[in-house]
């Protein structure tokens, strides 16, 4: 009788640790595929960042430059990169870094 607890516990365990928040993350992924819509600025999977400009019902069409696009697998989009990081992204690439006589650049960058 105890084996047969032992066996029934380890089952509710395993299905707490593993099978439920993979489950949680599916729904998760599968509400993301369908709140996608057109002009989202997304991530693939395989790093690339683009703008949604067409949604069918297996793929999306990206743009990745002004005239450049690409077709990827819906189930290929891995993040909606949210407004307000876009923002931040877009600030952070018009700073210049500062060239500071504190940080001289090492023998490698002189040399290579």
């Amino acid at each position: 009788m105890i084996p047969l607890l032992i066996i029934v516990a380890l089952l509710g365990l395993m299905w707490a640790l593993m099978i439920r928040p993979q489950r949680r993350r599916q729904q998760q992924q599968k509400d993301m595929l369908s709140d996608l819509a057109i002009g989202d600025e997304i991530l693939t999977a395989g790093g690339i960042y683009g703008t949604v400009d067409a949604i069918d019902s297996d793929e999306v069409s990206l743009e990745i430059a002004p005239g450049t696009k690409i077709r990827v697998a819906k189930r290929a989009v891995a993040a909606i990169i949210p407004e307000e990081q876009e923002e931040e992204e877009e600030e952070a690439g018009e700073e210049e870094p500062e060239d500071s006589a504190e940080n001289p650049p090492s023998a490698e960058e002189n040399h290579g």
